[in-house]
């Protein structure tokens, strides 16, 4: 029997992990500028230039499921969520450091084929491969990757700078990836049932590339900086808009109102969210995976935001009092709850 003094992970979730863990943690050293609390580090590397660190692991049978993940694209999007954490914090990779643990079950051509989609990822960002670690793994493939980037740091943005009245933006359209995995899942039971049935993926091609090959933001990134625009706070979106969206009220002490009808949503994601039974806005609101950034803007910026393509303004951040609420289609305000992944809770 379990011991009843005992915390369960399940029980208080990643994020209260994180929060847990890393609390008493100090900053000892000078070159330290930010440490614990956003999508990277932050380092000095002299005059006002900063490196920015991250780390991000990937585990079979969590992440990603061998059925139906061709090596190639896991390799290829092992390398881009990364890349997009650089991006979250208004900067761009420079290197990774690529560690993984495999077991027998994997040949030397399986392990080329997951390197070539790494290899394809840092010739398409710029990046450089510059080293890492392999071992063996009991069971599955382990992959932990290190990204490096480098910002100005008057350019960095982290997740702490939003203010009442700055307008909240989202680029590309959302609900994509998660609408992709409901239909690799399915196909995968279908398969299950009868080996002879072959999957049903015609006309999905856009989906299912949003969840086996998406694209880390740095265009935006550029763009904003052409057009001298500096968010005031940034995260990709990984875990949910509704996760991001707190992520960015709990750091900025705001509240934030998302418009349901603003939120950005492809035909394609539409159409197969109503064949799943499923509100559209439910799988943009909740579900992860699609990697792209979601910031908040003073409100003086925005006639050039509208000069940006592939840009959305979904909502604005509030006063802390307000709370955080999802304005629906029929007007009706209700709060903003972050239903989207949690490696560690119950679901």
């Amino acid at each position: 029997m379990a011991d009843k003094t005992l915390t369960q992970l399940s029980e208080i979730g990643e994020f209260a992990l994180i929060d847990v863990l890393t609390k008493d943690i100090s900053i000892k050293n000078l070159s330290t500028v930010f440490g614990v609390g956003d999508d990277a580090a932050v380092i000095k590397a002299g005059g006002k230039k900063r490196y920015l660190i991250s780390n991000d692991l990937l585990l079979e049978g969590v992440h990603f499921d061998m059925a139906y993940t061709p090596l190639k694209h896991l390799g290829y999007k092992s390398a881009v969520v990364n890349f997009s954490d650089m991006a979250a914090m208004n900067a761009l990779p420079k290197q990774i450091v690529v560690g993984i643990a495999v077991s027998s079950k994997y040949t030397l051509e399986a392990l080329k084929e997951f390197y070539a989609g790494i290899k394809k990822a840092c010739k398409v960002y710029h990046v450089d491969f510059v080293g890492g670690d392999t071992t063996s793994s009991v069971h599955g493939l382990f992959i932990s990757i290190t990204v490096i980037g480098e910002a100005q740091e008057d350019e960095i943005v982290y997740r702490k700078g939003a203010k009442p009245n700055d307008l909240l933006c989202v680029t590309g359209d959302l609900g994509g990836a998660y609408m992709g995995l409901l239909l690799l899942e399915r196909e995968k039971k279908v398969f299950q049932a009868n080996p002879d049935m072959q999957p049903e993926f015609s006309g999905n091609d856009y989906i299912l590339e949003r969840q086996l090959k998406p694209e880390a933001r740095t265009d935006i990134v550029k763009n904003l900086s052409k057009k001298n625009i500096l968010p005031t706070a940034m995260i990709d979106i990984s875990d949910g808009l509704a996760s991001e969206a707190l992520h960015i009220a709990k750091n900025s002490s705001v509240g934030i109102t998302i418009f349901e009808e603003k939120i950005p949503i492809a035909q394609n994601t539409d159409d197969l969210a109503k064949e799943f039974g499923i509100v559209p806005s439910i799988a943009a609101i909740n579900g992860g995976e699609d990697y792209e950034l979601l910031f908040t803007i003073n409100q003086n910026d925005y006639e050039k935001l509208t000069t940006i393509q592939d840009v959305s303004i979904i909502g604005y951040a509030t006063d802390i009092a307000e709370g955080n609420r999802l304005i629906t289609n029929d007007n009706q305000s209700i709060e903003l709850k972050a239903q989207g992944w949690d490696a560690l809770k119950k679901p």
